[in-house]
């Protein structure tokens, strides 16, 4: 293989490793290493981003909050400031889980009858 040919091969590779997927108001990426971040949609700073080791340990938080949670529910997890609303926002707009925004102020999502739509967490995992 040449040189050229490697070096496409790898940028293939990463492309198709990473990817990052916009909603409402959040956005989640897969980066290559694995690891999986939620953020605000169009926002740079760190502050304003939480990185988990895998979308698998997003799924494991979620799966330990109670069936209504609020920011103080996820704070409880160990994420402070505005990251706790951040992951109330992005559950709820990210198809693999089953919940919706319960109220607004304060903030507080409540998971929905039945268990997350197996393809959802599949076609996030994709």
């Amino acid at each position: 293989m040449t040189r050229e040919a490697a070096a496409d091969l790898r940028e293939s590779l990463a492309d198709a490793l990473t990817e990052r997927r916009e909603f409402f108001r959040t956005a989640g990426e897969f980066r290559a290493d694995g690891s999986y971040v939620v953020s605000r949609k169009a926002a740079e700073s760190a502050g304003n981003a939480k990185v988990f080791d895998s979308f698998d340990a997003l799924v494991r938080l979620y799966d330990r909050l109670p069936d209504r949670f609020d920011a103080d529910d996820v704070g409880r997890t160990g994420i402070t400031g505005s990251r706790r609303h951040m992951l109330i926002r992005h559950f709820a707009e990210h198809p693999a889980f089953d919940c919706h925004i319960r109220r607004r102020n304060p903030l507080s999502a409540e998971k929905t009858d039945g268990d997350r739509a197996a393809d959802g967490v599949a076609e996030a995992e994709e």
